[in-house]
């Protein structure tokens, strides 16, 4: 496969969704050892440096086997949307293409994902001869919640209370365009994407995935979660930071600041981690073009890759044609 296969082609993309836990990580690894290819990670926390544990990242080891882009791009205080994503998303496709490898993206974050396969509108971005975001920053957050909640109810709602960049960007969209952030929110140029996407889902019944979870985060602390959060909030990264708003991060920080115990911290990252796979697989239900595999132990993972793979070939194939 090389970049001139597809000149005024729609470019094949594997895309592997899910919920938290459900094994996409895996399986990506797997399609791309065996089919030379890349992973594109759409998680809107794996692009935080420092956070790797609660985040699940790919090993150093695994990304070894199966290079992966999209991670460690920003720091955890810092500003990354989703039109930011889609942009360094695109760049990393046209770069995995280009040196006739298959690229794959894979993650958990369906806003991500949508925005980047079916090409969403976005709202536009403060300049230097505009400093509103400048203006805002030295707002109190008390301040910020009412006045987005006053201009975009939908995106108060939506945004944590204490996300003060996110409410200060969409208090900045308003006051650029006019336009409630949650009005750009859609797929505005679907049928203009460069994209070919080939959907797989994957997952397990409810019962095995909260098992899967429960055992998940009690790995998670064993391999130095606390640790990892604590260092985090000693570097000055704290409840008001975007990323310690994640699940995981935001729990234990309660626990840093003596809220509750280590053990109700534990049970809460637990608990929100299957109140947001119950969330993602909502999300995901919606799009009927996901084929869904299941997979209930790490013997699936090789079988499900080869058969994706068989399809991913015979597309790349008819488009040769």
């Amino acid at each position: 496969m090389t970049e001139k296969s597809y000149e005024g082609k729609k470019v094949p993309v594997i895309v592997i969704v899910g919920p938290t836990g459900g094994g996409k990580t895996g399986l990506a690894i797997e399609i791309a050892r065996q089919n030379n290819g890349e992973v594109i990670s759409a998680d809107s926390m794996q692009i935080y440096r420092g956070m790797d544990i609660g985040t699940a990242k790919a090993t150093v080891e695994e990304r070894k086997i199966a290079p992966h882009h999209l991670i460690d791009v920003a720091d955890p205080d810092e500003y990354f949307s989703v039109a930011d994503f889609t942009l360094q998303a695109d760049k990393a496709v046209e770069n995995i293409v280009s040196r006739g490898k298959c690229p794959i993206v894979a993650g958990g974050t369906g806003f991500y994902i949508d925005a980047l396969i079916d090409r969403y509108e976005f709202p536009p971005q403060d300049t230097q001869d505009m400093p509103i975001r400048q203006e805002l920053e030295k707002m109190p957050i008390e301040w910020l919640r009412k006045e987005l909640k006053t201009i975009d109810s939908l995106s108060a709602a939506r945004l944590h209370e204490n996300d003060r960049h996110r409410i200060v960007r969409a208090i900045e969209v308003y006051r650029l365009s006019g336009r409630p952030l949650s009005t750009f929110n859609h797929k505005a140029n679907s049928e203009k994407s460069q994209y070919l996407p080939m959907f797989y889902g994957v997952g397990c019944d409810r019962e095995s995935l909260h098992k899967r979870l429960g055992k998940r985060v009690e790995k998670q602390m064993e391999d130095g979660l606390f640790e990892e959060v604590l260092r985090l909030h000693n570097k000055g990264y704290s409840h008001d930071s975007t990323a310690m708003l994640g699940i995981a991060y935001r729990q234990l920080l309660g626990v840093i600041r003596g809220e509750y115990s280590l053990d109700e911290g534990i049970e809460m990252i637990v608990r929100d981690s299957r109140r947001y796979a119950r969330r993602q697989y909502t999300w995901f239900n919606k799009n009927k073009r996901i084929e869904w595999l299941g997979i209930n132990s790490l013997e699936d993972i090789k079988p499900i890759a080869e058969k994706i793979l068989i399809d991913y070939n015979y597309i790349t194939r008819k488009i040769g044609e």
